[in-house]
């Protein structure tokens, strides 16, 4: 009863101090979300790692009333794009009020901010309800012509990435969607995304065998990371977002605690899961199959695989020892990559989605 009133008090004082400000629904149209999204009454809910929306307005304060199922962190970004560090970092549980921007002037001058999701499903679901502004939203900021789709694990997560040691236990606040290696991918190609990965998620076994017979394959079409729901399964044709590629970097897990998964059934799953991201964008659909460094099993089942399946538009690359050594630079929580080795390993992808899509190598890769 306490932690209610306590939050009740806040919203009555965010009222009482900023009564003046214009109140928009969360799915107003000058608001653009990027990733699975779910509208309901006006408001808009998402659990996926890396949701993000961008929100352009002419004034001088910024807020969102939104609700939090278990205890997330968001990025913030003011006035510029989306990097690897934010302006901003911000815990949300519970009902609660952000003050987004406030520039403590009454001037009306344009802004940009960026709202994204860091953590990923497993630590809450985030329903955004309405926005606030001392001022007017702008026309809402379309979806960049490039677009990219990952699918993933605790990699593609950026799980430990966050200033952590190899020996440290995971929590949420050394988690960071925007220090993955697919965030670094994007951000270099000028690039839209959404990441749909859950940590310990395998293509036909999950880490140490967990939630037998539920692997990415079926998570894949899930709308909320954490519902598995069939009358919530996403559909490709009702969203705006149509990636030119999909980057699938899965098959680590399958292989955990010393135990190997028979070839036939990692077949059968990693041909599903190629089938229904086919579904959803079309039979020459390019998607680059990706595996971590250090389990030689995997890529020898990739390239069994690759004998099969790669043609088409399907291509492999593996991240080899050499990419990044195994030291304190390099390793986070819980021996997971630091985002000095993200860095790496994006940039050894990057060539790759040049080479196959026809776009450029930028000339300032520091993302």
């Amino acid at each position: 009863m306490k932690r209610y009133v306590l939050i009740t008090l806040g919203l009555c004082l965010f009222f009482g101090l900023y009564a003046e400000d214009k109140r928009f629904p969360a799915n107003d149209s000058r608001v653009t979300y990027v990733g699975r999204t779910m509208v309901k009454d006006g408001a808009v809910s998402f659990d996926w790692t890396g949701v993000y929306m961008r929100i352009a307005f002419e004034g001088h304060r910024l807020s969102i009333r939104c609700y939090d199922s278990g205890c997330d962190y968001l990025n913030v970004w003011v006035d510029r794009e989306m990097t690897a560090e934010p302006d901003r970092i911000i815990r949300v549980e519970g009902d609660t009020t952000i003050c987004l921007l406030d520039t403590t002037s009454s001037d009306r001058t344009a802004h940009q901010v960026i709202v994204q999701k860091r953590t990923e499903g497993e630590q809450g679901r985030i329903t955004i309800y309405e926005l606030f502004a001392a001022g007017e939203l702008l026309p809402a900021l379309p979806l960049k012509p490039r677009q990219l789709e990952f699918i993933g694990d605790s990699y593609t997560c950026g799980f430990g990435a966050e200033e952590s040691l190899a020996t440290d236990p995971f929590t949420p606040q050394t988690e960071s969607s925007s220090k993955s290696f697919a965030s670094i991918v994007a951000r270099a190609f000028d690039a839209d995304y959404t990441l749909i990965a859950h940590s310990g998620f395998g293509i036909c076994r999950n880490y140490n065998s967990k939630f037998a017979g539920y692997y990415m394959p079926e998570r894949y079409l899930q709308t909320f990371d954490m519902e598995r729901n069939d009358s919530l399964h996403w559909e490709a044709r009702k969203d705006d977002f149509r990636p030119q590629m999909t980057i699938i970097f899965l098959g680590g897990n399958d292989f955990s605690a010393q135990v190997n998964p028979a070839y036939k059934t990692f077949e059968g799953q990693y041909i599903k899961l190629i089938q229904a991201i086919r579904a959803n964008y079309g039979e020459k659909h390019p998607i680059l199959c990706c595996t971590k460094k250090g389990v030689p099993m995997l890529q020898a089942y990739m390239r069994r695989l690759m004998s099969k399946v790669g043609k088409d538009g399907i291509y492999y690359v593996s991240c080899q020892n050499g990419i990044y050594p195994d030291d304190e630079i390099h390793l986070g929580a819980c021996q997971h990559p630091s985002y000095e080795a993200h860095r790496k390993m994006a940039y050894m992808l990057v060539p790759y989605i040049s080479s196959i899509l026809g776009w450029q190598i930028p000339e300032n890769m520091n993302l």
